[in-house]
């Protein structure tokens, strides 16, 4: 069976226009994003990775109804810090970039979800209403203005809308356009949290990652549109099946060359690294398919051409917008475990070592400590924020369905996962791409070059050293000292990383 279609762009004033882009065939599995509802009556998502039925933890939760973001009061109720971008950024010291005048303007992140949202444009204006944030033209009542960043929308085979599937539905979830629409308010909404001034091109496709026939190929068709017509620096991409899932090799192989095309433009692709540690499924269609019976990580985040991005769970005071100081007396419990700690590598945080993917060259060079093991390609490269304990506020509408369950309900929901950690650090990749004038391209051997300098490396990154990522019977890994294979590097003290990580692009 094969895909076919053509692409519709949609920009702010509603302009379509029709492209056809190539057919593909390919054999994939599966990444959704699967709605419950928890023993106290809130609503809870699952982003897993690898299989909607694994319980492998809770990547969303229902926190409040009102356009008002809900009080840290709220959050500690059901066992959680949340943050507000304000927090996020002074937890990774992206303040004197903004100060500086680096806010990510004149560059272009590309966000690629299937099915987006049908109020995605709304959602936005409440978002950056509450937290006092940059507009865009293209969110709902906003006029535009020169000089203001633009969100657009490309989609793949046209929209379809947005619902969720019948109440007495059995299946496996992944057509669940609602529940896909909470992915979409993620990464659109944190994207723009940490690069305010970059433009958002919100890049669709009419279906999940369903097995086999559709899905990546579609994603994959989307993303080499953007690259052959420059239409963004950067490529988030919070989707991925293990490697072990794929028919063949080769039936991954097929898939990279938007990679291929991308690392010759310019243009910086990232992927999150999992919600399923070193734990992920089998090709099967059903809802608990056969677990992959050694440790294992997911495409796209193992590509070479790919930087990877982990997670941990962010331990700093949520109720601070100006530093970075701990917090082990708040909730979740993981915090409280680690005292004085202001992360703590999350425990599904994908990770381990490719089994299609030699070691590449840039990871020669680790910094001293680091686990790695084996001549293999290994991930994540970077991590960011990723827990739901230590989540991130999201906003969230959609209309009535006719199922009377819509992705839970209208509002604020506290969301993790490497899902959240991906976009953001987009953002930070945008800002970099708007100091370099210009896309970086693949930034790895950049990273992996400060990596290998002492001195720049503890300037650059915070090296997080406690967690492991062992979800099931299936070992995983420790985070150690240098890069582990549950953080990666670290994650970014932004206002020396992002500077510098451009002059190591250029060699210096």
């Amino acid at each position: 069976m094969k895909a076919r279609g053509g692409v519709w762009w949609k920009g702010g004033a509603g302009f379509q226009s029709r492209i056809h882009v190539r057919n593909s065939s390919f054999d994939v599995s599966p990444k959704c994003i699967h709605l419950r509802k928890g023993s106290n009556g809130t609503h809870q998502a699952h982003a897993d990775a690898t299989n909607p039925g694994d319980p492998v933890g809770f990547d969303a939760k229902f926190i409040s109804s009102s356009t008002t973001p809900p009080t840290q009061a709220q959050c500690f109720a059901v066992g959680r810090r949340c943050f507000s971008p304000q927090a996020t950024q002074a937890a990774y010291n992206v303040g004197p970039l903004y100060a500086a005048g680096f806010d990510g303007r004149g560059t272009t992140i590309a966000i690629v979800d299937s099915y987006g949202s049908d109020t995605i444009a709304h959602d936005l204006h409440v978002f950056n209403q509450a937290f006092g944030l940059q507009s865009m033209c293209g969110e709902e009542g906003v006029s535009c203005a020169a000089g203001m960043p633009t969100f657009s929308q490309l989609a793949l085979q046209g929209n379809p809308a947005t619902k969720a599937p019948p109440g007495q539905s059995n299946g496996t979830g992944l057509e669940n356009k609602s529940a896909w629409a909470l992915e979409v308010s993620l990464d659109v909404e944190t994207a723009h949290a940490i690069a305010p001034m970059a433009n958002i091109l919100l890049v669709t496709t009419p279906t999940a990652e369903t097995l086999g026939v559709q899905g990546f190929p579609q994603m994959m068709a989307a993303e080499q549109y953007v690259v052959d017509h420059h239409l963004a620096n950067v490529i988030s991409q919070s989707f991925g099946s293990g490697e072990g899932a794929f028919g063949s090799a080769q039936s991954l192989l097929n898939l990279r060359h938007a990679f291929i095309s991308a690392s010759q433009n310019g243009v910086t692709v990232l992927a999150s690294s999992g919600d399923g540690g070193s734990t992920n499924t089998m090709k099967q269609p059903v809802k608990n398919p056969a677990v992959i019976p050694y440790p294992s990580v997911i495409w796209p985040t193992s590509d070479p051409l790919v930087t990877s991005v982990g997670g941990t769970y962010l331990c700093t005071n949520p109720n601070n917008t100006t530093s970075r100081v701990a917090d082990s007396i708040d909730p979740p419990a993981k915090c409280q475990a680690f005292p004085g700690r202001a992360e703590v590598g999350w425990t599904f945080s994908g990770g381990g070592y490719s089994q299609i993917f030699s070691k590449p060259d840039y990871q020669n060079a680790l910094p001293a400590g680091s686990s790695f093991t084996g001549n293999m390609r290994g991930v994540p490269d970077v991590a960011f924020q990723a827990s739901a304990g230590t989540g991130a506020l999201v906003y969230i509408s959609l209309p009535p369905d006719g199922s009377g369950s819509n992705a839970g309900s209208t509002g604020w929901y506290d969301i993790g996962g490497t899902s959240l950690s991906c976009p953001q650090f987009a953002g930070l990749v945008a800002i970099a791409d708007q100091i370099n004038g210009g896309g970086l391209g693949l930034i790895n051997p950049a990273l992996y070059k400060i990596g290998a300098n002492a001195s720049r490396y503890a300037n650059d990154f915070f090296d997080i050293t406690t967690g492991n990522n062992t979800t099931s019977s299936i070992p995983g890994y420790p985070a150690t000292a240098g890069w582990d294979a549950v953080t990666g590097l670290g994650t970014p003290n932004a206002a020396n990383l992002v500077p510098d990580l451009v002059k190591a692009a250029h060699g210096n």
